[in-house]
């Protein structure tokens, strides 16, 4: 099969790593791709949001099949796009992604499927949480225990497209539920936690995301098939009663709490960086399960976990999330990768044959290991031999579970 993947991030490089192990592959390519990817496919300068592009692109190449990573083009109908022109695509329509595009439309069909999610709150009263309605790159939450936070948090959203949506205050671990679906089956995968906060001890604002680990202790993989069944299926379901039935990978984060799972939140792709946890413990051919699903049925297919650990840690620039960094060299990536690390690029450029740092999210690190001990170990000795100006990273990703003090404990 020839395949296109669609972004530049370390999501689509973990994506496309995994992909490139496929006996089924004759041609990767991507669009646009970024240094890491380019090692193993083709890269082709066209932005994820210019879908005539891609059309073209997916025409000159006679792609087989076309996997959307980022979020953004997915809600303004990439996938739609495609498929009207015959192509096999991995990415909800932009009707079934209004999921992530609006958490107002999430709400309404998580209350129609019957699934438990935060309540919604007719006004911002501490303690809350105030989300920006529409897409914000894992940065539009603000979880507000006071008067001033939730100030701070409407001036921050002020100039946010689209409203304002304010949820009960939740407490609980927090889980990252992914599931491969073909509009009316989900096949669950290793549960995942993230870490969202820029600073250790979840502190400071949100972000796309600090690190990750897989899978997450006392959710077994049992655990995470009834909680697909009880959480993507209805979702799957009523969607299809709408007319836009979710073909691709549908993203559940789950708060444990007291009283049962409550969904926190529905995003309408491969969640970044859990992508880059989750997706080295998966045994078994990742191509086929995606075009399986494109087809519209996976009835047929298995998923086959390793049963080892892996810890991603990210790698950001000085100032992310408030700003990226451009044009610093990036050394030690090949001293990284021979200790057996895995180093996904998210914001990396080539000047000539220099590295540069290229975003606010510059690489993900992940290690693997028997233990989730291990696996932390080795993330972060491979981390440690990177540097860049201003190279910042979290030291506590994974700490408390691989201390073996279950997942860590979140407000949302």
């Amino acid at each position: 099969m020839r395949v296109l993947v669609v972004g530049s991030g370390g999501r689509e490089h973990a994506l496309a790593w995994k992909l490139a192990q496929s006996p089924a592959l004759t041609e990767l390519h991507a669009a646009p791709g970024n240094p890491g990817i380019a090692d193993v496919a083709s890269c082709h300068p066209i932005r994820p949001d210019d879908a005539e592009g891609l059309l073209g692109l997916s025409r000159s190449l006679e792609v087989d099949l076309v996997v959307v990573g980022p979020e953004l083009p997915l809600v303004l109908g990439l996938a739609d796009v495609l498929r009207r022109f015959g192509f096999l695509v991995f990415g909800p329509s932009a009707a079934a992604a209004r999921i992530e595009g609006s958490k107002a439309f999430a709400k309404d069909v998580l209350g129609a499927a019957g699934v438990p999610t935060a309540a919604r709150l007719p006004i911002a009263r501490p303690p809350c949480v105030v989300k920006a309605d529409g897409l914000a790159a894992g940065k539009g939450v603000y979880v507000c225990r006071s008067k001033d936070e939730v100030d701070e948090a409407m001036r921050a959203l002020q100039g946010a497209a689209g409203d304002v949506v304010v949820e009960e205050f939740l407490e609980g671990p927090e889980v990252s539920l992914f599931a491969i679906c073909d509009g009316h089956t989900a096949l669950p995968l290793v549960p995942a936690q993230d870490f969202k906060r820029a600073f250790d001890g979840d502190e400071g604002p949100n972000t796309g995301g600090m690190g990750a680990y897989a899978p997450v202790q006392g959710v077994a993989t049992s655990d995470a098939a009834a909680l697909v069944e009880a959480v993507h299926v209805p979702v799957l379901a009523e969607l299809a009663t709408r007319g836009a039935p979710f073909v691709g990978l549908l993203y559940a984060g789950l708060m444990l709490t007291e009283d049962g799972p409550r969904v926190l939140e529905f995003n309408c792709r491969f969640g970044d960086p859990e992508t880059q946890a989750v997706v080295p413990l998966l045994e078994g051919d990742l191509l086929d399960l995606l075009a399986a699903a494109a087809r519209g049925d996976v009835s047929g297919s298995q998923l086959d976990w390793a049963p080892d650990a892996a810890v991603t840690v990210v790698l950001a620039a000085e100032s992310y999330p408030a700003e990226g960094d451009r044009g610093g060299t990036i050394e030690g990536v090949d001293a990284a990768e021979a200790t057996g690390a895995l180093v996904f690029h998210a914001g990396t450029a080539l000047h000539g044959d220099r590295l540069v740092t290229n975003g606010g999210r510059i690489l993900a690190v992940t290690g693997r290991g028997a233990a989730l001990s291990d696996a932390r170990t080795a993330a972060y000795e491979a981390a440690g031999k990177i540097s860049f100006p201003g190279v910042r990273s979290r030291s506590d990703i994974a700490e408390a579970a691989a201390a073996g003090t279950g997942v860590e404990i979140r407000e949302s």
